[in-house]
């Protein structure tokens, strides 16, 4: 498995996902979107996996201010994330061409089978 988790700060979701490789001796490639732009091939591997508006993390009062939570277009949605990662829900974890939105162990267990 080649991981690459994406994240902004270590929320309660991050912390399981890493625990969830740390257990199983899985290699985590970390990449902090506070850092570094996700591209917007990245950005669009992440909303075919659960559809653009998943990747919206709709908790943030600065959401629920911008126009991003208003829209249900898929290109103005990842136009704004884009602009402000902040907005996005993590972990956002990929693994190839196969990716998630937020942390779901029976498909990351799944994705272990495969291998």
């Amino acid at each position: 498995m080649n991981i690459q988790l994406y994240m902004l700060k270590k929320n309660f979701d991050v912390q399981k996902a890493l625990r969830f490789f740390k257990e199983r001796r899985i290699k985590v490639q970390l990449v902090d979107l506070s850092k570094h732009q996700m591209g917007k091939r990245e950005l669009e591997l992440f909303a075919q996996s659960g559809g653009a508006a998943s990747l919206i993390n709709r908790s943030l009062t600065a959401v629920k201010e911008h126009p991003i939570a208003y829209t249900s277009d898929r290109d103005t949605i990842l136009s704004y994330l884009s602009e402000r990662p902040e907005f996005l829900v993590t972990p956002l974890i990929r693994d190839g061409r196969r990716a998630m939105v937020g942390f779901d162990e029976q498909t990351l267990l799944a994705w272990l089978k495969e291998q």
